[in-house]
C-alpha cells in the first residue's frame, strides 16, 4: 500500500502577497491547512469527522521558491506510513503549477483528539487505512 496524495489547487491573491512581492509564509501554513482538512474530511469518512479532530503539534517548513501574483499554486498531500499512537505525519508540497519540484515543503505532527472531550485518542487502524491505496502491481 502506498499513502494517497491528495491534490487542490489555490490561486495566488494580492492579500497573499507580502512586502517583498512574494506568498506570505503564513498563506503556505493556510493552504496546508486546508489542504489537510479537506484530505481529511474526505477520507475519514462522516462518523470519524463527527467523532475526532485534529491538532498541530509542529510544522517544519522548507522554503525553496518564492510564488508571485497571479500564479497558481498546486498543494499536494499525502500522510506518513503508518500513525504513531495518537499522531501522524503529514506532507505537503506546495508547486507553481506545471513545476517540476516543489517551491515550499511542509512537514507537520498532527494529533488526534476526540472531538467531545477534547483527550487525545490512538488513531485507530481501519481509519488510518483509508488514506491508502492498493497498489496494482
Amino acid at each position: 500500500m502506498a499513502a494517497e496524495v491528495f491534490i487542490q489547487r489555490f490561486p495566488v491573491s494580492h492579500a497573499d502577497i507580502d512586502e517583498l512581492e512574494h506568498v506570505n509564509n503564513t498563506v503556505y501554513l493556510r493552504w496546508a491547512q486546508d489542504i489537510a482538512t479537506a484530505h481529511w474530511r474526505a477520507r475519514a469518512g462522516e462518523e470519524a469527522v463527527a467523532a475526532y479532530v485534529w491538532v498541530v503539534l509542529r510544522h517544519e517548513v522548507d522554503y525553496r521558491n518564492a510564488l508571485t501574483l497571479g500564479e497558481e499554486a498546486e498543494v499536494r498531500t499525502w500522510v506518513d506510513d503508518a500513525p504513531r499512537g495518537p499522531t501522524w505525519a503529514r506532507f505537503v508540497d506546495v508547486y507553481r503549477a506545471g513545476a517540476e519540484r516543489p517551491s515550499v515543503q511542509i512537514k507537520s505532527n498532527w494529533c488526534l483528539l476526540d472531538a467531545t472531550t477534547r483527550r487525545v485518542r490512538r488513531v485507530p487502524p481501519e481509519m488510518a487505512a483509508r488514506f491508502f491505496v492498493q497498489n496494482a502491481g
